[in-house]
């Protein structure tokens, strides 16, 4: 009888230990590991802030950057319609995406805006990276990525680790974001 309950207790820790690695895996995946250039340890709290935030997309989707962008560098922008310096550099930051999507550059727009100016300008002006929603509480993340005065455009490059490597308030121009990029690389 007593082996019994040894043997069955071993084999319940067995079964115990196996869950626990299969949760962890889980949650590894999830949280943007298991392949690759996963980034690992604990971010900062404004990097926390944007990887754990979600945005809704134009066709009433949720978009998480965590989840489709972590590991990767990213080059993120918050604009608006109504902005002129925006409207300006987006042309340039769309020409970014084109050379650098190859390099393993990725490209989010976050339109501090509402959905039906921004399906009409990008009607006008489609642009090949992926752009979201972030409404009014972009002004307040933005601010939590640095952006003091809540003024748009404002950018912000991410390393491939998760963390902001360089933001701009203002315009930004195709051949700065080109030496930014690659002073990242070395």
């Amino acid at each position: 009888m007593q082996r019994r309950a040894v043997l069955g207790l071993g084999a319940a820790g067995v079964v115990a230990a196996g869950a626990g690695a299969y949760l962890a895996l889980h949650h590894e995946r999830q949280a943007g590991g298991g392949g690759g250039a996963a980034p690992s340890g604990p971010l900062s709290a404004e990097a926390a802030a944007f990887w754990n935030a979600s945005f809704d997309t134009l066709d009433q989707q949720t978009y998480e950057p965590g989840a489709h962008l972590r590991g990767k560098p990213l080059l993120l922008n918050f604009w608006a319609t109504w902005c002129a310096p925006c409207v300006k550099e987006l042309p340039e930051i769309n020409q970014f995406h084109d050379e650098f999507s190859s390099k393993g550059w990725h490209v989010l727009g976050l339109a501090v805006d509402a959905p039906t100016p921004v399906r009409g300008f990008l009607e006008k002006l489609p642009l090949k990276f992926q752009v979201a929603l972030a409404g009014l509480t972009g002004t307040d993340l933005s601010k939590t990525l640095g952006n003091a005065k809540g003024g748009l455009p404002f950018t912000v490059a991410f390393s491939a680790q998760g963390e902001p490597i360089w933001r701009k308030l203002g315009a930004t121009h195709l051949e700065e974001l080109r030496e930014m990029a690659r002073a990242m690389k070395s």
